[in-house]
């Protein structure tokens, strides 16, 4: 039985403490499916949270069946078979850093809600663009993921480029008339956050313009050159062009120093979306296919993808600190004028948000539990179980690879023996049964406006034998469906 007491965190005994995580820890072990998934549909799952959240008087003999019935049906990111994301298993290192970050609730907003937590952010944020070989004048943010980072990115382009093209200060004024002529430049498989953030930005959907990519789903450079003498020839202006270092689907990182080279002569901002490829800084076998990134504006990583990070923990890196001045404000309780010529730091001047969780903490207790070696020798296993992955699908006859590898994720499909099978149809409908039994969690895309299916390695504890083993599950799934 849970704890029930009327007690803070402050209050609570170290006894009682002990009694709180290991009963977690119990639930958490003991009730684990064996599956990937349960297989229940919403209106199952609809069906088994019933009666009143906040009843008039506490009933602490139902929260071990809650926490139970929540991890029951919950999906096991540490299963072999679940491979459909980029949805990693957390470090033991990571989660034990969570309990602290819970218990400290620290808010990283102002220096005096989070003092030791605020130097410790800041040192996590130079080392790390020190790492991405950015310089010195670099700063950067904890962020809740890939989109808000990307946001950030494309939101300090849209002010820098008002500011230098017509001296205008969108915190203060609003968007001018001219932003209209502003234009995002992105590859075809760049990520919908693009668009998302452009349309939140006040510049809409059609500021942005996606760039054609290669057999290799990387954005073509003669492709981007193209675009922008368009643009100049209409008097458009290119407010960002933004590179991708591993696209969602394919892996694919575009030519970050071709592009680099392309935005300093247009004059633009270059923002990288590393979220998924940013890992690569850690890996010695693989680090040169991010050359180029030391010479961008701003970039997006995200350590809840190949550093095995609980949700949420990413960062946004900027080349230069000054250039976090338009969203940069001053309240007298939290953060006034007076604490910067003081010397104090608070956070809140260089994040979108305003209560922020410690998340640099899990981060530095994960790479203390590693150590460099044993970190890169995880990331490179998932890129090398990718591979593994895309030669079985080669060699198998049914199954079709779309494209080799970049990172940990394989684009393939299911080809039907029969000539009377829709071909996208039955790719969908694996994947799906598969999810409704239990069996595996499989990714889906589109790809050439084909329905197909996608494995996403993440987890470095996965065997060639597993992965193997899933994907003899895919065809005997479909070979099923076949005769059905």
């Amino acid at each position: 039985m849970f704890e029930s007491d009327f007690l803070t965190s402050t209050d609570i005994s170290r006894d009682a403490y002990r009694r709180l995580i290991s009963q977690a820890a119990a639930i958490l072990c003991e009730t684990r499916p064996d599956l990937p998934y349960t297989g229940k549909s919403p209106a199952e799952l609809a069906d088994l949270i019933s009666g009143d959240f906040l009843p008039q008087e506490a009933d602490s003999s139902q929260i071990a069946d809650i926490m139970c019935m929540v991890v029951a049906n919950s999906i096991s990111v540490s299963h072999p078979c679940t491979a459909a994301h980029l949805h990693c298993p957390p470090l033991l290192a990571s989660l034990a850093a969570e309990v602290v970050i819970s218990a400290l609730n620290q808010s990283m907003d102002s220096f005096d809600q989070a003092p030791i937590a605020t130097i410790v952010e800041q040192k996590m944020i130079r080392w790390l663009c020190t790492e991405a070989g950015l310089p010195p004048s670099a700063d950067g943010t904890f962020t809740t993921g890939g989109s808000q980072s990307n946001y950030m990115g494309l939101l300090l382009a849209r002010d820098a480029c008002l500011q230098q093209h017509w001296n205008w200060s969108a915190q203060k004024s609003g968007l001018p008339p001219e932003a209209a002529r502003l234009r995002i430049l992105c590859s075809e498989v760049a990520h919908f956050t693009i668009e998302k953030s452009a349309a939140q930005l006040g510049l809409g959907t059609d500021s942005v313009i996606r760039i054609q990519v290669d057999d290799r789903y990387r954005m073509r450079p003669a492709a981007l050159r193209d675009a922008l003498a368009s643009l100049k020839t209409q008097n458009l202006v290119p407010a960002a062009i933004v590179a991708t270092a591993g696209t969602t689907d394919f892996g694919s990182i575009d030519s970050l120093t071709d592009l680099a080279d392309q935005a300093a002569s247009a004059r633009t901002w270059l923002h990288v979306d590393a979220a998924y490829g940013g890992a690569l800084l850690f890996s010695a076998q693989h680090r040169y296919r991010l050359s180029g990134i030391e010479h961008v504006h701003s970039i997006a990583i995200d350590f809840h993808k190949l550093f095995w990070q609980p949700i949420p923990c990413s960062v946004f890196l900027i080349r230069d600190a000054q250039f976090f001045a338009p969203i940069r404000m001053h309240s007298d309780y939290l953060n006034p004028e007076a604490h910067e010529d003081a010397g104090i730091p608070n956070l809140v001047t260089t994040s979108l948000l305003t209560s922020r969780r410690f998340d640099a903490l899990k981060l530095w207790i994960s790479f203390q539990s590693l150590g460099r070696n044993k970190l890169a020798a995880m990331i490179d296993h998932t890129i090398a179980l990718a591979h593994h992955a895309a030669e079985i699908i080669r060699k198998t006859s049914r199954l079709e690879l779309l494209c080799e590898p970049h990172l940990s994720t394989v684009v393939f499909r299911y080809l039907p023996d029969r000539k009377d099978v829709n071909a996208d149809e039955l790719n969908a409908r694996i994947r799906q049964n598969l999810f409704e039994r239990g069996a595996a969690v499989v990714g889906h895309t589109r790809a050439h406006n084909r329905q197909c299916l996608k494995f996403t390695c993440m987890n470095p504890a996965t065997s060639e034998i597993q992965m193997k083993e899933l994907i003899e599950a895919v065809v005997a799934q479909g070979e099923e469906l076949e005769r059905a």
